[in-house]
């Protein structure tokens, strides 16, 4: 009979260990939502258009602006995914817990900047995005970002705060 409990306690607990590491894998595993066919995109970029109310020219330099700003974020983009690469190798690697925490702190640190660098040039895209706008189209522009803002916050619920 005691043989029978202490197995029973054994995997209980083992269930219950399981159990708690589940909410951090989710975090990570979770799918990502599909992807805009190239169909929905351009429905959508014509409505944004259609909304705005904006002329030929606009939309060419509009075009021609993302064009840039891809060019610009896409060196940035590709450092950040190879950095995040370098924690996971770190994270799965032998190395002492010193070694690896001084290794995940200079990528972190690396991660960080990137990061930095490529809020930096999206803001500037919008930037010169807003300076081909009239006013009343910037005042639009306002409204669909609060619009934008109010939605996304019904939908999503913020991630459990991270444990340092």
């Amino acid at each position: 009979m005691k043989k029978i409990l202490v197995l029973l306690f054994a995997v209980l607990l083992s269930a219950t260990l399981v159990q708690a590491k589940i909410p951090e894998d989710n975090m990570k595993n979770r799918p990502m939502p599909p992807r805009m066919t190239e169909q929905e995109r351009m429905q959508r970029e014509k409505a944004f258009e259609q909304r705005l109310g904006l002329t030929e020219e606009q939309i060419q330099k509009s075009k021609t602006l993302r064009l840039e700003g891809m060019e610009k974020i896409k060196p940035v983009i590709d450092k950040i995914k190879s950095r995040e690469q370098e924690v996971d190798l770190v994270k799965k690697s032998n190395l002492s817990e010193e070694e690896r925490a001084a290794k995940l702190n200079s990528l972190n640190s690396d991660l960080r900047t990137l990061h930095k660098q490529a809020h930096d040039i999206r803001i500037e895209n919008m930037k010169s995005f807003e300076e081909i706008l009239t006013t009343e189209q910037r005042k639009t522009l306002k409204e669909m970002k609060q619009e934008g803002r109010q939605e996304f916050n019904k939908r999503h619920i913020p991630p459990p705060p991270q444990k340092r």
